[in-house]
Order: structure tokens, then sequence, then C-alpha cells
């Protein structure tokens, strides 16, 4: 059972920066798919950024976040830059992917961290 703890959230006003880091309790990151979404109050929570042999993002985030892990700390990190108020959510980082061609799908994620709140004022 892989353990994932994220931290890095908090309260940023529009235009600043953050980075998110999710550690795992074993090297799962260097060896699988890892990725990062986010839930809002009263939506569903959505694909925000991924990395394997290659990384992903979605349109809204593109340009401004960058997904990275160091391997020797079985560590993912997501560098947000150009924060707007919509990135406002928990965000949660993922691993254990089963199907690599849905590496944008939160449902193929086998393990979950707990999340970290993003506040973004305007």
């Amino acid at each position: 059972q892989v353990q994932l703890v994220e931290s890095g959230g908090g309260l940023v006003e529009a235009g600043g920066s953050l980075r998110l880091s999710c550690a795992a309790s074993e090297g799962t990151f260097s060896s699988d798919a890892g990725g990062w979404f986010r839930q809002a109050p009263g939506k569903e929570r959505e694909f925000v950024a991924a990395i394997r042999r290659n990384v992903y993002y979605a349109d809204s985030v593109k340009g401004r976040f960058t997904i990275s892990r160091d391997n020797a700390k079985n560590t993912l990190y997501l560098q947000m830059n150009s924060l707007k108020p919509d990135d406002t959510a928990v965000y949660y980082c993922a691993a254990g992917l089963r199907y690599s061609s849905a590496i944008t799908s939160p449902g193929q994620y086998d393990y979950w961290g707990q999340g970290t709140q993003v506040t973004v004022s305007s």
C-alpha cells in the first residue's frame, strides 16, 4: 500500500506562486506515473498534470504549472505560477495508474493523498 502525503498549499494572492509536494512511502514515481488533480466545492475532481515518460497538462494550467519529480526523494512536485482565483481547490496527488492510456483520468489511479487546500484571492 503506497502512502502519499501532500504539502505546500495555502492562501496566495492572484498572480502569486505556490509549490506543492507529494511524498510517497516508496519509489512509485520513479517507475510509474504520478498525477495531480484538484476538486473545487461543488465540482468533480479534475485533472491538472501528470508525468510518466512525458508530461501532460490540462489546458487551463498549461504554461503556468510545471510538474516534476525527484526520484531520490520519492517526491512529486507541482510548481504553480500566475495563480488565478479559479485555481482555488483542494489539490490531490495520485499514483498507481492502472492503464497508461488513461493518465488524465482520476478513476484510473489506485493511491491518493489526503489533499492540500489552495486558495487564491482576487
